[in-house]
């Protein structure tokens, strides 16, 4: 008997047939059609993806997204937690990690109820934040109602971009529209690894822009990021006549931001919570940890404020709302550094 011939129409290959005709598209339409949070290019060029280039593998997806899209696949099967007590971001994972080394450091603490996570969008469901101008060129964005540590970060706006000056977990489409609409983001600065919370998704949110962290910080990064950039050495040179300064103490690698431009020119100093200013407005603090009361050490101190008085400035913004000292900072910190030694010599 001669072999059954296939009808012309029959395809060569008829799992692949069925694969690109009905399985692919499904798939493509319930997960490929989106990139990173926030990535809106990312998001346009995968929607062009025809099927018969995603069965050509990864190396053809990577050359039609200009986006960090190479690990997505993997990402929309695994979250990023975030731990619910300090609010930092870590690597995607299949489940919960098992501990957050930020908060079992001596610098922070486990909550009462113990280690409790959390994802972004369960975050977004019952927080927003609250954007307001503290003077021209310079906004402040606290999350509300108070989440994790309860820090606020700050827009810095100048001539040649913005700078997001540290961190706040939650990031959500209204925060995205209103900061794009003061002029969006050119790079990112944390003062130190308490307030690096969701970095990265900030950094995709807008273009995946750098972010600067001091090198000495490196071991705290708990969700490494292509758009993290590490400096070395006292200082660091940004745009529109922004620098970063490491001061030590808290965190070893602990940076503070000069803003030349602000207080009308008198120049200003964004501290995160070194120095902490106090409830009388008129001193700052210095602690190794705020939350367990451990002090720190003269040198440390000294080295802190000797950094700070070599910079310029007449304004200070601390790291919490309403914790700013909008005349002579420089000189409050003179003054609660030697307060601070004495008390430590009397001790």
């Amino acid at each position: 008997m001669g072999r059954t011939r296939k009808p012309a129409h029959f395809p060569a290959r008829p799992c692949r047939w069925i694969v690109r005709q009905y399985l692919l598209p499904l798939w493509i339409a319930a997960v490929a059609i989106d990139g990173p949070a926030g990535c809106d290019p990312c998001r346009t060029r995968r929607r062009r993806v025809s099927p018969d280039r995603f069965l050509r593998g990864a190396e053809q997806r990577e050359r039609t997204c200009t986006r960090d899209c190479r690990r997505y696949a993997t990402d929309t099967a695994m979250t990023p937690f975030l731990c619910k007590t300090c609010g930092t971001q870590f690597a995607p994972s299949m489940q919960s990690p098992s501990r957050c080394p930020i908060c079992e450091d001596e610098r922070q603490f486990v909550g009462y109820g113990g280690q409790e996570w959390l994802t972004l969008p369960q975050l977004q469901q019952h927080h927003r934040n609250a954007i307001r101008e503290e003077e021209p060129g310079l906004h402040s964005i606290l999350t509300e109602p108070d989440f994790a540590i309860g820090e606020r970060a700050f827009l810095v706006q100048t001539n040649e971009g913005n700078l997001l000056w540290d961190c706040l977990a939650l990031i959500n489409p209204e925060t995205i529209e209103r900061v794009r609409s003061l002029g969006g983001i050119r790079a990112i600065a944390i003062s130190h690894p308490h307030f690096y919370t969701t970095m990265i998704e900030w950094s995709r949110a807008f273009g995946d822009v750098p972010i600067h962290l001091n090198a000495r910080d490196q071991r705290w990064v708990m969700r490494p990021g292509a758009g993290i950039r590490f400096w070395n050495g006292d200082r660091f040179d940004l745009f529109g006549g922004l620098s970063l300064h490491r001061t030590g103490g808290h965190f070893d690698g602990f940076q503070v931001a000069l803003w030349p431009a602000g207080a009308a020119g008198q120049s200003v100093l964004l501290a995160g919570d070194q120095p902490q200013v106090c409830a009388d407005r008129r001193w700052v603090t210095f602690m190794y940890s705020y939350p367990n009361y451990i002090p720190l050490g003269p040198k440390a101190v000294e080295r802190v404020s000797s950094t700070l008085q070599a910079l310029r400035f007449d304004r200070l913004y601390g790291a919490f709302p309403n914790r700013t000292i909008l005349h002579d900072a420089k000189g409050a910190i003179a003054r609660s550094a030697e307060r601070y030694l004495r008390a430590l010599a009397i001790a």
